[in-house]
């Protein structure tokens, strides 16, 4: 190969690598726009058992075609599907189920974005080095979000069950990233990803057919959410995670998340008119400077 090309691929690499975290937070927070925006053509388990089979099939041509190589042992495929049912059946049917029950988009983004706190301090009790700058900025990001979930408390967005599922979401996605950078090994992205949308397809069918009266009525919005979601979300949002948690530490690669709420806030009161105040401001300035104590405290 010639050295100078060499380079320019490597440069071109690096390059990718620096901005892959910017390019992940807002393609992740487009997810709650999308969960609001389709929300009134179908139900949630039933639209989210959909994308998961188009998902699939879409995995198994980049899959066919780039002739990525499949796991090497039984005891991966097991993992890629517990981490889909984790990190795509569970999270996303929390997330999307807590949607349809009237929580905002800006909320949900909100509540499970307390995912880094959760993971810093199970990573602190199994032995794990978090040190003081990152327990810092994991404070200062929590506040952040506090400060921004603080006026919506009062607004009725937020009721028993429809808390319950964003906290049963919170848990899932903290569990399954935790899992996944414990147990799964460096494995070709699109057929991780086909048999992590496999295991979320085979559990979320049988709970739409059997929760859900509601039909899914196909329409522009409908179909365009779908298309986002099948293309973007999930082949593009997935696929970066999943590289993401195998290249850093899993604290690191979480506090990213820090970032997600304020991003989704500013994209819910473009879209959808969800007010931001002086509280969301300061929110967002504290979160920000808390994801950069977290993640510059690992390099």
């Amino acid at each position: 190969m010639n050295p100078a090309a060499g380079s320019a691929q490597a440069a071109t690499a690096n390059a990718w690598l620096r901005v892959m975290p910017a390019v992940f937070v807002v393609i992740w927070s487009t997810g709650f726009i999308v969960a609001r925006y389709g929300m009134p053509h179908a139900p949630p388990l039933k639209f989210l058992a959909l994308r998961f089979g188009l998902s699939v099939l879409c995995f198994g041509v980049w899959a066919r075609m780039s002739r990525a190589a499949w796991p090497s042992d039984r005891g991966q495929w097991k993992h890629l599907a517990v981490t889909g049912m984790l990190m795509h059946a569970m999270y996303l049917g929390g997330v999307w189920s807590a949607v349809k029950l009237g929580m905002g988009a800006g909320l949900i983004a909100l509540l499970v974005g307390l995912q880094p706190v959760l993971t810093a301090v199970w990573v602190s009790a199994r032995g794990g080095r978090v040190g003081k700058v990152q327990w810092l900025g994991l404070a200062f990001g929590l506040a952040g979000l506090a400060l921004v979930v603080w006026q919506k408390l009062g607004l009725g967005e937020i009721h028993p069950f429809n808390f319950l599922l964003a906290l049963g979401a919170l848990l899932s996605i903290t569990v399954g990233t935790l899992y996944q950078k414990r147990f799964l090994k460096p494995c070709a992205v699109p057929t991780a990803n086909l048999v992590q949308n496999l295991a979320a397809c085979v559990v979320t069918w049988p709970l739409a057919v059997w929760l859900e009266q509601e039909s899914i009525h196909f329409n522009a919005p409908l179909i365009a959410s779908m298309a986002w979601s099948v293309l973007v979300l999930t082949l593009g949002g997935s696929s970066l995670l999943y590289l993401l948690i195998q290249r850093g530490a899993a604290t690191a690669v979480t506090s990213l998340l820090y970032l997600v709420p304020p991003t989704t806030a500013l994209m819910a009161w473009v879209l959808f008119g969800e007010p931001i105040t002086v509280l969301t401001l300061a929110g967002t300035a504290l979160t920000a400077l808390g994801v950069s104590l977290v993640v510059r405290s690992r390099h």
